[in-house]
């Protein structure tokens, strides 16, 4: 197949030029994100190939049917980005990527933790100055923690199980709970329970509209004093603004992100000769109990090749006729489970999302 790769980097290129040896396929990579005004690039391809970050809107799928695209297949297991009802009743099939490396998002998590807590981010800083004051650096001991765990899917157990390791007691928040998360000694709660008793909350679910801005101000008010947030799902799972005022508050007392809501006009990119001209991460980034990383929760080696993989694997059961139980429709999204799919942001990088 022809098929036209958006959101390309020098590791995404390497990655599936490695895997395409045993497909064939035909890639062009393109740097541009797909939107309205990039999809023209993939006239004359049977297939497109799409990122987290790229907007695959209702518009944007009539541009590419319109241009003869049959396939849209998804270097992510998040698909929110995409309108699957419209690809549908135009014919496109898409497919995803929903396992790719779980181990990846969920040890990255616990990296976020503890770096936060003990602020690792600002100590690496200091001695590079020369400054070894411990002043501003007290953390606390992560073992009998109580920790919430929202969303229970591949990333979420595996976040579960390094966390038994240290110690902590597990609670979680899944509408559909798991038995298998329950031998690792997690308790599962409603949302206002975890909110009240968790001293860390992790977030671990898809986007939806029932999980859109799940941690906002009324949430907030429920959660215990100083609480430690991690989100390394979807950036609107968290209203930013709400966040700010509880870290002003003093409500929040660590933050941890590897999404943003309005990351897409951030990550991915080499912004440091310019003004960043989003006001509120701005304004995060000026606290000292916040640490922020780029969607790179799924970035490491095993990750990339095997979203490569079943990227190029999606492409051809397509060209045979095949089906790789990967395919996404509007009857298999609905309804849509609280458990984060596996591997993903992002659904994810995940992240890749």
């Amino acid at each position: 197949m022809r098929i036209a790769v958006y959101s390309t980097k020098p590791y995404d290129r390497k990655a599936l030029e490695e895997a395409n040896e045993r497909h064939g396929h035909e890639l062009t990579f393109l740097e541009a994100r797909l939107q309205a005004n990039t999809a023209a690039l993939a006239d004359g391809h049977d297939a497109v190939c799409a990122f987290v970050n790229d907007q695959v809107g209702t518009d944007v799928v009539h541009q590419l049917a319109d241009q003869g695209v049959e396939l849209l297949t998804l270097r992510s297991a998040g698909f929110n980005h995409v309108d699957i009802d419209t690809a549908t009743e135009r014919g496109i099939t898409v497919v995803r990527v929903p396992a790719y490396s779980p181990y990846a998002v969920a040890e990255h998590t616990v990296g976020l933790m503890i770096a936060v807590n003990r602020r690792l981010h600002r100590a690496y800083n200091r001695v590079r100055d020369g400054n070894f004051a411990l002043e501003g650096l007290l953390g606390f001991d992560l073992r009998s923690k109580r920790v919430g765990i929202i969303g229970t899917g591949k990333i979420g157990q595996i976040t579960a199980r390094i966390l038994r390791g240290f110690g902590c007691s597990l609670r979680a928040y899944d509408p559909y709970p798991n038995d298998e998360v329950r031998d690792y000694g997690v308790r599962y709660v409603d949302l206002d329970t975890l909110f009240a008793e968790c001293d860390v909350i992790t977030l671990h679910c898809p986007l939806t509209p029932d999980t859109h801005h799940i941690i906002d101000e009324e949430a907030l008010s429920k959660m215990r004093d100083g609480v430690m947030i991690v989100n390394t799902s979807r950036g609107p799972l968290v209203d930013t603004v709400a966040v700010i005022e509880g870290l002003k508050s003093g409500k929040i007392g660590n933050l941890a992100l590897d999404v943003y809501e309005e990351e897409g006009d951030l990550f991915f990119e080499d912004l440091s000769d310019r003004v960043i001209t989003d006001d509120v991460f701005s304004r995060l980034l000026t606290f000292p109990n916040v640490l922020i990383t780029a969607h790179q929760a799924f970035f490491t080696q095993e990750a990339l090749s095997n979203i490569a993989e079943t990227t190029l694997n999606n492409a051809t059961a397509y060209g045979r006729g095949d089906r790789t139980g990967n395919e996404l429709t509007p009857e298999n999204i609905r309804p849509n489970h609280g458990s984060q799919p596996e591997g993903e942001e992002p659904a994810e990088h995940e992240h890749q999302g």
